[in-house]
């Protein structure tokens, strides 16, 4: 019986170490690499955009949606892109991310020919690794929230990619906390795939950026 009292503090513990450790790596290996001026970013052929929700289980419009359109429409009126690859869940006829984000896009201006969309992009693992496979790219610019772009980085560097994040503008921390705390059982995510060499769901025929 001793024993067994001590197997769950020790299981509590380990998991939190690991937690705290992944978190670490990712944000040791990211420091200088994502910009919150558009005017300071280097340039990139292409900018991931990575897909969110258009609307808040609330029924109001997502923040991290609609900051996220503006971080990618400041980039390109900025020249520091030339192209936009919108990564996103296509999982249904009634939910597409990539559709809402383009439509928002051309809105605010964007030509509709300098935006791609990747349906498959059901996990930010996926967007990054298909951006290369499948868009051909090696060098290029995401486009998030700080704390979703460091994972992407992350995860790129990891692929031997060269990669750079364009901070979107953040929610605050009381409507943001569960996403956040999703965020670091994410990063635990990120070396379990890196050390099982997961692939994503879909890879599929190669997309030409001209």
């Amino acid at each position: 019986m001793k024993k067994l009292k001590w197997i769950l503090p020790i299981l509590i513990f380990t998991t939190l170490a690991i937690i705290w450790l992944a978190d670490f790596k990712i944000e040791h290996a990211t420091n200088d690499l994502t910009y919150n001026d558009a005017t300071e970013i280097p340039h990139n052929k292409v900018g991931l955009l990575l897909g969110t929700t258009k609307y808040a289980p609330s029924g109001q419009l997502n923040g991290y949606f609609v900051y996220r359109i503006q971080a990618a429409v400041d980039l390109f009126n900025n020249q520091k892109i030339d192209n936009i690859v919108i990564s996103g869940d296509n999982g249904t006829k009634k939910y597409n991310e990539p559709e809402d984000m383009k439509n928002e896009l051309v809105a605010r201006g964007i030509p509709e020919n300098k935006i791609y969309l990747d349906y498959a992009g059901f996990r930010t693992y996926d967007s990054v690794v298909r951006l290369n496979k499948i868009f051909g790219q090696d060098k290029f610019t995401i486009i998030s929230q700080e704390f979703h772009n460091r994972r992407a980085i992350y995860i790129a560097q990891a692929k031997n990619l060269e990669a750079v994040g364009y901070n979107a503008k953040d929610i605050n921390t009381y409507r943001g906390l569960r996403t956040k705390l999703r965020e670091k059982l994410a990063r635990v995510k990120v070396f379990i795939d890196l050390l099982t060499n997961k692939q994503p769901k879909f890879l599929g025929e190669e997309i030409e950026i001209k």
